[in-house]
C-alpha cells in the first residue's frame, strides 16, 4: 500500500474515473472522490493530498451557472501548479487548467467524438508520463468527446500531443501537471450513456451513437492496455511526489 491520497473531482453523474480509478486503487492509492454536482464540498487547499485528478463533463470551463463549483476547481489547479503537485486534467479538466493558468479555451471548429489518432510532438518522447507509452507501443489512439478545446496554451506549457482536428491534445506545466483533451479513463461501456444523451449533437456531426461505441469496443483491449499503463505511470508519480505522504510511502509496483 502506498498510502498516497488523490483528490478526484467528478463534475456530473456518469463521468467518473472508470478504469483510471481502478488502476490507481490497485496500486494502493487512496481515492477521495468529490462530487460537487451531488452536494460534496471541495477542499479549500490540497494540503492533504498527494495528487489531483480533475475529470470531464458536459459543461464548459466558464459555465459557472450550471456548475458553481468551477471557480474553486480552478483555484485548486493553480495551487497544484504552484506546488508542482502531480496533477491530471482530463477533457473539461484540461480546459479548466488552461483558463486557470492564463490560457484560452474556445468552441472547437471541428469537435472530436469517438476514437481518434494522437500525434506526439518531439517533447513527448522525453516526457516522464508519455515517453514510456511511446516506447512500448506505437499505437496511439484514444476516445474523444469534446466540443471545446484549448486555443492558447498557458505561458510555459509544453505541448506534447496533437491531432488532425485539435492542436492541443496534451501539454505539461512544470514537471508534474498535465492536461489531456482526450479521455484515457473510458472504455466502450463508459461512453454508452454519453452517446444516448448526445444523440442530436452526434447526428449533427454525421455520427451514430451505436457506431461510436462499437468502434471503441472493437479496440477495447488496446485501450485498456495503453491507457491503463498511462494511469499506472501517473499513479507512480503521485506515490513518489512531493505530497504529504512522501516520507511514509513504499515503492508502488507496476502491473506488467
Amino acid at each position: 500500500m502506498s498510502g498516497a491520497r488523490v483528490l478526484v473531482v467528478e463534475h456530473e453523474d456518469g463521468t467518473g474515473p472508470a478504469q483510471f480509478g481502478e488502476r490507481l486503487a490497485e496500486q494502493g492509492l487512496v481515492i477521495d472522490l468529490c462530487r460537487p454536482w451531488a452536494g460534496d464540498t471541495l477542499p479549500r487547499t490540497l494540503d492533504a493530498y498527494d495528487g489531483l485528478l480533475v475529470l470531464g463533463g458536459s459543461m464548459g470551463p466558464h459555465d459557472e451557472e450550471q456548475a458553481p463549483w468551477l471557480p474553486q476547481v480552478r483555484k485548486l489547479l493553480r495551487q497544484a501548479v504552484t506546488r508542482d503537485l502531480p496533477t491530471l486534467g482530463i477533457c473539461l479538466g484540461m480546459e479548466l487548467l488552461t483558463v486557470a493558468c492564463g490560457g484560452e479555451v474556445r468552441h472547437a471548429a471541428l469537435p472530436e467524438v469517438g476514437l481518434n489518432d494522437l500525434i506526439p510532438h518531439q517533447a513527448a518522447f522525453t516526457d516522464p508520463l508519455f515517453a514510456p507509452l511511446l516506447d512500448q507501443d506505437s499505437w496511439l489512439r484514444a476516445v474523444q468527446w469534446h466540443w471545446e478545446e484549448t486555443a492558447t496554451l498557458p505561458e510555459g506549457a509544453v505541448p506534447l500531443l496533437t491531432s488532425e482536428r485539435c492542436t492541443h491534445q496534451a501539454y505539461r506545466i512544470g514537471t508534474a501537471v498535465w492536461g489531456v483533451q482526450f479521455h484515457p479513463e473510458v472504455l466502450a461501456d463508459d461512453i454508452r450513456t454519453w452517446g444516448a444523451a448526445d444523440v442530436a449533437p452526434l447526428h449533427a456531426l454525421g455520427l451514430e451513437p451505436g457506431g461510436v461505441v462499437a468502434e471503441a469496443g472493437h479496440e477495447e483491449k488496446r485501450l485498456r492496455t495503453l491507457w491503463g499503463a498511462f494511469a499506472e505511470q501517473w499513479g507512480c508519480m503521485v506515490a513518489d511526489g512531493p505530497g504529504p505522504s512522501a516520507r511514509q510511502r513504499i515503492p508502488v509496483e507496476r502491473r506488467p
